[in-house]
């Protein structure tokens, strides 16, 4: 039975340490638990609206962050579409000194 406790305890860790750990600002349960402490030392009874307040603030705080980063990768892309629509047009352009292009005749 301690073999078999000790393997799944193993093979938990093992997975768990694989995954990447992905740090977002507040949370429901971050903020819950800091208001229930605020709450707790203000005066009996206030832990619990402590709780519901923090966990409210918590959720907004992250849904402001998540927000921000997704313009950010909005404003990242449409700069690297910009840089390649400027590279292709670049590279469209005649690069003839003479002046004897299909597109431009020369002149008589």
């Amino acid at each position: 039975m301690k073999k078999t406790f000790l393997c799944a305890a193993t093979l938990m860790t093992a997975t768990l340490g694989l995954t990447p750990a992905l740090a977002e600002p507040g949370g429901c349960i971050k903020g819950g638990a800091v208001g229930a402490v605020a709450g707790h030392f203000v005066g009996k009874g206030h832990a619990k609206m402590g709780a519901a307040g923090g966990c409210a603030a918590g959720m907004s705080r992250r849904h402001q962050a998540r927000k921000e980063q997704r313009e950010a990768e909005k404003q990242q892309k449409a700069q690297e579409n910009s840089q390649n629509n400027q590279n292709s047009t670049q590279s469209m352009t005649p690069n003839n000194p003479i002046g004897n292009s299909s597109e431009h005749p020369p002149q008589q």
